[in-house]
């Protein structure tokens, strides 16, 4: 993998306490040799559990001025970004709620669970309990399927196109300070948003996967003790992939919905052109405001 072998999550982290999987684009080099500036491009986990450390950090050293929130209305109004003086921000779901899935497989893993347990109290603990949602889901086929079908779903998807093609637009209008971009965990939503903006300012295929992998360093342990938990019980190796899709990333499969855009569309720069509706301008723009020798 060339010169992302010496990548590492230190040298990327943008130093939140509060903030899971927070981190930045900045310092990662280009096809062409040039680099991203430092401290302008930045993803993370939800803000709700920021501290006032962060905040004030997030405001004062990075000067940020867009914030982008990639969830679902029903994930931010549970948990609420706390706001960051100086900066902006907009709800972008990129999923499209017409087409929502989650929410019924949501209902349908914690009904299991109070049928199993009998327990309608367990039942509500483990409606309120994202880990537990994950571990239900995992151990059943539709959970398994879903985690299957994540990255494509969210790849083809016209909505969640349009969706990102307002994040770009939110990102070319940060002349100065940084943007900061954002899911529930960090990862999935905000791990495509971060490989689609990569691939825009000309990075190669191996960076954008191993910034999308990254966040398997940042979940490493929980996803190891959850893993272990599965294996406990019986359960089987769809359920341990699907546990490794919910808790962290699955990097082969996002790896191969990559090859999926690249078949369908000829590249990611061909898809960047026509489905995020970029120009050959917009691309030229942000390498200008973002690269540099």
């Amino acid at each position: 993998m060339g010169a992302t072998a010496h990548i590492t999550f230190e040298q990327q982290s943008i130093g939140l306490q509060g903030v899971a999987n927070a981190r930045e684009l900045g310092g990662y080099v280009m096809a062409d040799g040039r680099k991203i500036r430092r401290g302008r491009l930045l993803r993370s986990g939800n803000l709700s559990t920021a501290t006032d450390a962060d905040l004030a950090r997030l405001a004062g050293v990075y000067r940020l001025r867009h914030i982008v929130d990639f969830r679902m209305k029903s994930e931010a109004d549970r948990s609420p970004d706390r706001p960051v003086e100086g900066a902006d921000s907009i709800l972008l779901p990129t999923v499209d709620p017409s087409k929502d899935e989650w929410s019924g497989a949501v209902g349908r893993a914690v009904a299991r669970a109070a049928a199993r347990s009998g327990d309608a109290r367990a039942a509500r603990e483990t409606a309120a309990d994202p880990i537990a949602i994950f571990m239900e889901l995992a151990r059943h086929p539709e959970g398994q399927a879903m985690a299957r079908g994540m990255y494509p779903t969210l790849l083809f998807s016209e909505f969640t196109q349009l969706q990102y093609t307002t994040f770009f637009n939110r990102v070319l209008s940060t002349a100065e300070g940084a943007v900061l971009w954002h899911c529930a965990q960090g990862k999935d939503r905000t791990g495509i948003g971060a490989a689609l903006l990569l691939a825009a300012l000309g990075a190669d295929m191996d960076l954008i996967i191993a910034d999308f992998d990254m966040s398997n360093i940042f979940y490493r342990e929980q996803m190891d003790t959850l893993s272990a938990q599965l294996r406990e019980e019986g359960c089987d190796a769809a359920a341990l992939d699907a546990i490794q899709s919910f808790i962290g990333v699955n990097t082969p499969r996002f790896a191969k919905a990559l090859q999926l855009v690249e078949h369908e569309y000829g590249s990611l720069h061909e898809y960047l052109l026509n489905q995020i509706c970029l120009s050959e301008d917009d691309i030229r723009e942000l390498r200008g405001m973002f690269l540099e020798d």
